[in-house]
């Protein structure tokens, strides 16, 4: 079920160097080239601050995990109060459909985080998933409240 997500109001910081666009991530405290992913990321990390209330403190984007005996890059994990990885987010650039592939991508970083919420994004389409019971996988029509 497509969940459908305003954006409108999501402000980025912009700035130029060296003649290539760059936003600031607020969570990563950095600049960052503007690429076509990194613009969806940053949107659905202004969307869950601003606009859905997830705190700023318990968010990490783009940090290393170990899958297997391979070093991976998750997007975005949201955790719980009790630093719990809480929602594990997948994020592509708008032009790559959501498919099969990305959600095994998100499943291979699931084995070792654990999240209760999955969501899948390429900025038109967002997915997300309850699997709190991974035999009972249920697909929401909205993005949780924070804690829920």
């Amino acid at each position: 079920m497509n969940i459908s997500i305003d954006f409108q109001g999501i402000l980025l910081k912009l700035r130029k160097a060296e003649d290539k666009t760059q936003v600031y991530d607020p969570i990563r405290k950095k600049w960052l080239l503007l690429t076509p992913e990194e613009h969806v990321r940053q949107y659905i990390l202004g969307y869950f601050t601003a606009s859905l209330g997830y705190p700023q403190a318990l968010i990490a984007a783009e940090k290393s995990i170990s899958v297997g005996t391979r070093i991976k890059r998750f997007d975005i994990v949201v955790y719980d109060h009790n630093h719990k990885p809480w929602m594990l987010v997948e994020c592509k650039s708008p032009d790559i459909p959501i498919s099969r592939d990305t959600f095994m991508q998100l499943l291979s970083y699931h084995t070792t985080l654990q999240a209760r919420y999955w969501v899948l994004t390429n900025g038109h389409e967002t997915f997300c998933a309850d699997a709190s019971d991974v035999d009972n996988i249920t697909w929401l029509s909205d993005l949780p409240a924070f804690g829920r």
